[in-house]
C-alpha cells in the first residue's frame, strides 16, 4: 500500500484565492528553464519563488535588476512569451559581441539562479491598441514582443487576422522557426513570411530573400494600408520600414513600434557630475529661485534645494541616495517613486501605468517639481 503524496495543498497554493497577480513593482523571481532558440540567442524562463500569476500586456517589458562584477546593473527585455501562460514569464535574448549584459546572461544565468525584475511597463502593446487585422514585422531578436502578441492570440483563439514578417540574416539566424510553422500550420487567419538577407552553404532555402522592401510588402500583405502594424527590430530597419510606410501615404497613427534600446550616450552620465553641475547651478541663484525636495527613505528623512528643471532622480544623488535607473529616458519604469506632497510633471516614455499615476506614484528621472515636494522610495 503506498502513501498518498500531498498533492491537494500544492494544487491549493496555485489556486486564484492564494495566488498574487503581478503588478508594475520589484519582483524577485528564479529561472526555471533555458532553451537555446538559435546558435547565438536563448530563452531564458522564469517563475516567482511564491505562485504568482504574471499578467500583462503582449509586446510589454520588463527590467532586470543584476549584479556583474560587483556592480548594480540594470537592463530591460521585452517578455517573449504570452500572459496566456501565467504562471511564469520569459525573455528572449542574443548574445551581442561585447554586450555586458547579453554575454553575462549567456554565460552565467542557469537553472536556479535567482534575481529581481522591475515591471511589467510599456505602450507597445497589442491590448492599447486593438483591431481585427494586423501586421507583425521584426528583424532579428526584435521578434520577441510581435512574437509575444501571436501566442497570446494564437492561444485564446483570437479572432484577429495575422500577417507575421520576420527578416534574419540567414536561415540559422531565424527565431522560433518550427513554432511559427506550427501556429501557421494549425488557424487559417496566421499568415506566416519569413525573409532571410543570405543563404550559406549547405542551407535549404524557399523562401523570400534579401531585405523587406515595398514589392516583397504588396506581394505578402496587398492590404497593408488597412492594417495596424507593430514592428520592431534594429534601429535601421525600423527607420527602413517607416520611410516605406510614409512614403505610400500611411496614416502612421497606426503604425508602432518598440521604443527602448539602447540608451542614449546623454542620459548615462555620470549620477555624480550631474549632481555637481545642478549644485553648482544653485550656488548661483536665490532662494526664490529654488525648489524644495524631501525624500523619505528607510524612514530616514532628507532634503534639497533644487534648480528650475532639475529631476527628483537628480535631486537623490545630490543626498547621495541611488534610486535605480535603467534608461533615464522613462521607459523602464524602474526608477519609480512616491510623491506624498506636493506637484510635479512627468514626461515619461511608457514606464508607468495609469494606476500608478492615480496612486501617487512618477517615475524620478523624468520629472521635475513644480512646488515644494516630498517623496519617498
Amino acid at each position: 500500500m503506498t502513501t498518498p503524496t500531498n498533492t491537494s495543498a500544492s494544487a491549493d497554493n496555485l489556486t486564484p484565492i492564494n495566488t498574487q497577480t503581478w503588478v508594475n513593482g520589484r519582483h524577485n523571481v528564479r529561472c526555471v528553464k533555458v532553451i537555446q532558440e538559435s546558435w547565438d540567442v536563448r530563452t531564458f524562463c522564469f517563475m516567482a519563488q511564491q505562485p504568482v500569476m504574471f499578467f500583462f500586456k503582449p509586446g510589454q517589458f520588463v527590467t532586470l535588476e543584476l549584479e556583474i562584477d560587483g556592480k548594480q546593473v540594470m537592463r530591460s527585455y521585452t517578455i517573449s512569451s504570452s500572459p496566456s501562460v501565467p504562471y511564469s514569464f520569459s525573455i528572449t535574448v542574443k548574445r551581442a559581441p561585447g554586450g555586458l549584459v547579453s554575454n553575462w546572461l549567456h554565460d552565467n544565468m542557469s537553472v536556479g539562479t535567482e534575481l529581481a525584475v522591475h515591471g511589467p511597463v510599456g505602450n507597445f502593446n497589442c491590448i492599447d491598441f486593438p483591431s481585427e487585422k494586423v501586421l507583425l514585422l521584426s528583424g532579428g531578436v526584435g521578434i520577441t514582443p510581435v512574437m509575444s502578441m501571436a501566442r497570446w492570440w494564437f492561444d485564446t483563439n483570437g479572432e484577429v487576422d495575422i500577417v507575421f514578417v520576420h527578416s534574419a540574416r540567414t536561415p540559422g539566424d531565424l527565431i522560433y522557426p518550427r513554432e511559427l510553422d506550427h501556429m501557421a500550420s494549425r488557424i487559417d487567419n496566421f499568415k506566416l513570411h519569413l525573409i532571410v538577407e543570405r543563404v550559406e552553404n549547405g542551407q535549404a532555402w524557399h523562401g523570400y530573400r534579401g531585405y523587406l522592401d515595398l514589392a516583397k510588402l504588396e506581394m505578402i500583405a496587398p492590404d497593408f494600408m488597412d492594417r495596424e502594424i507593430f514592428c520592431c527590430g534594429p534601429t535601421p530597419y525600423m527607420n527602413a520600414v517607416k520611410a516605406m510606410l510614409k512614403a505610400q501615404g500611411f496614416d502612421m497613427t497606426h503604425y508602432h513600434e518598440e521604443a527602448f534600446g539602447a540608451t542614449p550616450a546623454e542620459v548615462v552620465e555620470d549620477a555624480i557630475e550631474q549632481a555637481e553641475v545642478a549644485q553648482a547651478e544653485a550656488d548661483a541663484l536665490t532662494s526664490e529661485d529654488l525648489t524644495r525636495v524631501e525624500i523619505i527613505n528607510n524612514g530616514m528623512s532628507m532634503s534639497v534645494q533644487v534648480v528650475p528643471g532639475e529631476t527628483l532622480h537628480n535631486a537623490a544623488a545630490r543626498l547621495n541616495l541611488h534610486i535605480p535607473k535603467a534608461c533615464g529616458m522613462g521607459i523602464c519604469g524602474t526608477c519609480k517613486v512616491l510623491v506624498k506632497e506636493g506637484e510635479t510633471t512627468m514626461e515619461h516614455n511608457g514606464g508607468i501605468t495609469d494606476d500608478d499615476v492615480a496612486a501617487g506614484y512618477v517615475l524620478s528621472c523624468c520629472t521635475v517639481p513644480k512646488t515644494d515636494v516630498v517623496i519617498e522610495y
